[in-house]
């Protein structure tokens, strides 16, 4: 299996998982190739979320939940722009940005992670 596959494969079980938690998945793998990418962007409530998917087997290569640098952060801040923009979103939509990690088979929801 390889790194996208495997991607894919916890992007769904999060997906699955926020499903759980009363999120509605809006779109998955959202791209826009001079912004970034966005694992998973669902609604919650009044909020409209950007989630990004993490994924490590053990914790040898540290938590998932540390795992998004401020490089990330800030291209998923601007594809998250772009996609309100797309979809004809006011600016001032009511947004948060969340971490699914998963270590092994456990998943952790991290709210308003950056």
């Amino acid at each position: 299996m390889n790194k996208r596959e495997i991607g894919s494969r916890y992007e769904s079980m999060a997906a699955d998982y926020l499903i759980g938690q009363g999120y509605e998945i809006l779109a998955r793998n959202y791209q826009n190739h001079r912004r970034g990418e966005i694992d998973l962007i669902a609604k919650e409530g009044r909020f409209l979320v950007f989630v990004e998917v993490k994924y490590r087997k053990d914790t040898g290569e540290g938590d998932p939940g540390e795992a998004v640098s401020p490089r990330k952060q800030q291209r998923i801040r601007k594809a998250a722009l772009v996609y309100l923009y797309e979809n004809r979103l006011p600016m001032d939509t009511p947004c948060r940005f969340d971490v699914v990690a998963v270590l092994g088979k456990e998943l952790r929801l991290i709210r308003n992670a950056f």
